[in-house]
């Protein structure tokens, strides 16, 4: 990679960033309602070679050929969320620092990146090229940031893309540890060592179908269906709701455990999608309004939303976090069973009230179960990508070479990626800068 560096630009890199990519074991589609998650992060990452120079032009090339150069000025960084091309998520890490610190004159780099993450496929690799470019450009300009705070302003500027996400991937590339899995919590951010059982390996398999998020508006249009659930929500229950935009602050405000949130959920939605006109009239506003205060760019032209089923998905998943590192810390005698429960139940949501499946990322967890899994999820944001496993130790050998047969022999673009499609992981270590010697 160094050759490739100095081949394409002339002199040598001066130092290294890289930021990992993560698996969420549960907690799914809750991060952006303000409720816990517990990832950790896999071994694969991106990274990139960096030369500060003298020049205002950021130059970056990929060592991957699919990936064409790309060259701008640093002072005129303009992010086209109409296409979301790997420059652009660079371009968000970089803005993001660049923003943060009021940089007028910021450094020109040329940068060549190489990634292991296979795009698309749920493991994070568009946060944490957000999170390698922001701690690139930190780095080039002499600057520094707490994790935490690298994590946040990351967070904030890979929406530039137009992807509304909750902080969960961003927070874990930075704060990740070596060996624990984290549970995630936000406002304020923070992260607390989890203890996986051992005589468990956690097995990665990607379904093979690429999700695009920032290029689909499912993402978008859940997010916006959790706000309009906070929203009825706090209207039904007498409360300010025009400044809640998360469910949590609806149990916040309320002081409310997590259960007496789903008996409300049972109380106050029915299960048939609300009109936009039924939503209007719930909250006592217009059309006109409901369109400019709350509904997002890339919502408008929806016309029905599903509240019921996606503010159950959210209270119960939160729960299910809560209780996934309670059995962590007691490590009862029979941990594994009772966290492939909570996996099982956490794909069971996620596919029936949450919608965030697809007919492979089901036939993938049924056949992880059938070899062996203990529990078997999607992970992600789903519509495609991979899922996670949980597999005693002794049977690791025979469950991957039985899902390989079942899964990937039986088609032949499968087949093309099935090396790089299911393996194990451990819980690795968060991004870095490393100096060139």
């Amino acid at each position: 990679m160094k050759e490739m560096f100095i081949s394409k630009f002339g002199s040598a890199p001066k130092f290294y960033v890289r930021a990992p990519g993560r698996v969420n074991l549960i907690g799914e589609h809750i991060d952006y309602c303000g409720y816990a998650v517990l990832p950790m992060a896999v071994e694969q990452d991106i990274l990139i070679m960096v030369e500060p120079v003298k020049t205002q032009v950021i130059q970056l090339a990929n060592t991957n050929p699919l990936y064409l150069d790309f060259s701008t000025s640093v002072n005129n960084i303009q992010i086209n969320q109409t296409k979301p091309l790997w420059h652009n998520y660079f371009l968000c890490g970089l803005k993001g620092i660049q923003e943060h610190f009021g940089l007028n004159n910021p450094t020109g780099m040329n940068c060549l990146l190489d990634g292991t993450i296979p795009p698309g496929s749920g493991l994070s690799s568009s946060s944490a090229l957000v999170c390698c470019a922001g701690l690139v450009t930190l780095t080039a300009n002499g600057k520094t940031l707490s994790k935490v705070e690298l994590a946040e302003i990351c967070t904030k500027s890979e929406r530039y893309i137009g992807t509304e996400g909750g902080g969960m991937d961003q927070s874990i590339s930075f704060l990740a540890e070596e060996g624990t899995a984290k549970l995630i919590e936000f406002n304020p951010l923070r992260a607390t060592d989890v203890k996986l059982p051992s005589g468990a390996a956690f097995v990665i398999a990607n379904s093979c179908v690429e999700m695009n998020k920032a290029a689909t508006s499912h993402y978008n249009i859940r997010v916006m269906e959790c706000r309009l659930a906070t929203k009825l929500l706090s209207k039904s229950k007498g409360l300010a709701w025009k400044k809640m935009l998360k469910l949590q602050d609806v149990q916040v405000e309320l002081g409310f455990s997590l259960e007496e949130m789903l008996t409300i959920v049972e109380e106050v939605f029915h299960p048939e999608p609300y009109s936009i006109q039924e939503i209007c009239k719930c909250l006592g506003i217009s059309l006109e309004e409901l369109r400019t205060q709350i509904l997002s760019q890339n919502t408008q032209d929806v016309t029905t939303f599903k509240l019921y089923q996606r503010a159950k998905h959210v209270y119960s998943e939160a729960a299910r976090v809560l209780e996934f590192k309670k059995i962590c810390s007691e490590a009862p005698a029979n941990a594994i069973q009772l966290l492939g429960e909570l996996m099982n139940q956490s794909h069971i949501s996620c596919r029936d009230m949450y919608e965030c499946s697809c007919p492979e990322l089901d036939q993938l967890v049924d056949i992880c179960l059938q070899f062996g899994a203990i529990g078997s999820r999607l992970t992600g944001a789903g519509w495609g990508g991979c899922t996670v496993s949980m597999v005693p130790t002794d049977k690791l050998t025979s469950f991957l070479k039985n899902v390989k047969q079942a899964y990937y022999r039986t088609d032949d673009q499968r087949l093309a990626l099935e090396n790089n499609s299911l393996f194990a992981t451990k819980p690795g270590g968060g991004a870095l800068v490393l100096l060139e010697a």
